[in-house]
């Protein structure tokens, strides 16, 4: 009966460590890596480094592996932002705008909206919203809206130069919005836009295809 009692014992004490084991696995089980299309839409709603924390930073190999070796883009973006706010690591600005600056020349619109904005603010480089027009002005060329809106937001301000206010109206004029709160934002930058246009040219910028002489 001794026997029994311990053996009983011993198979409880391994039923309840098996449990223990399933519950610590289940508090760290591991996040999976994100997909380009989720950090474009955590970028775009200015969730991204919030998520990377709500996370506990546990990609934080991950995303620096697929920036620097890999050399994705979006990853660029995200392990060049963790570095410019010290997100998960210890800041480090020189490397986190290098790594903006490859992910824009690789085509990323989201890089060139987020120097844009670095330069426009002053941010860790000094203020030059001029500069910020150069660097938005091939993602507006590209299509993406937030790259048109903040071109002609600077356009509006006087930034940049006025042999580009028609292209850049016309632009924004022709584009498709996400909803009425974005058509209205759009629609003020745009009559802010024309105050600085002559008539004759703002009425031609509106129209479905651009002629200039």
């Amino acid at each position: 009966m001794k026997v029994s009692a311990r053996i009983l014992m011993l198979r409880i004490c391994l039923l309840l460590l098996s449990v223990v084991s399933i519950n610590v696995f289940a508090v760290t089980e591991a996040v999976d890596i994100y997909s380009d299309q989720q950090l474009i839409s955590l970028i775009r709603s200015n969730q991204y480094l919030q998520r990377v924390k709500a996370d506990d930073c546990q990609l934080v190999q991950d995303i620096e592996a697929r920036a620097e070796v890999l050399q994705q883009p979006m990853y660029q973006f995200l392990w060049g932002e963790m570095l410019n706010n010290g997100v998960c690591v210890k800041a480090h600005p020189s490397r986190g705008m290098a790594l903006l600056q490859t992910s824009a020349e690789q085509g990323s619109a989201e890089a060139m909206v987020k120097l844009a904005d670095y330069y426009y603010r002053g941010k860790l480089v000094v203020k030059d919203p001029n500069r910020a027009v150069q660097y938005v002005l091939p993602a507006a060329a590209n299509g993406d809206l937030t790259a048109r809106m903040t071109l002609v937001r600077l356009f509006g301000e006087g930034y940049g130069s006025p042999a580009d206010y028609e292209l850049g109206y016309h632009w924004l004029y022709n584009s498709i919005f996400d909803d009425d709160a974005q058509q209205k934002k759009a629609s003020s930058l745009l009559q802010m836009l024309a105050a600085k246009m002559p008539a004759s040219i703002v009425a031609r910028a509106q129209q479905p295809q651009l002629y200039t002489r």
